[in-house]
């Protein structure tokens, strides 16, 4: 992969990961506002962002790198077999 190629998915990696976590937040926000009538507090944004932060390295770094996808076949053609 050339140089500017591997910069631009990188950049595109990480651009994807901050705005999932981001929504990841926001939406751990909403359900805890709704769903508990707390008030939003800085260690309420705290709980959600620890919530969010896993499933946002998940979403990127497996499925976007195609890793995920690569396993997946893998284990279809063992089953397959």
């Amino acid at each position: 992969m050339r140089k500017e190629d591997r910069k631009r998915v990188i950049s595109r990696l990480i651009e994807f990961f901050f705005i999932g976590l981001v929504m990841g937040i926001v939406e751990d926000l909403l359900a805890i506002h709704f769903a508990t009538d707390a008030q939003i507090t800085l260690q309420t944004f705290k709980v959600a962002f620890l919530v969010a932060l896993p499933f946002a390295v998940i979403s990127e770094f497996l499925v976007d790198l195609k890793l995920f996808q690569r396993v997946l076949r893998r284990y279809i053609k063992k089953i397959e077999e």
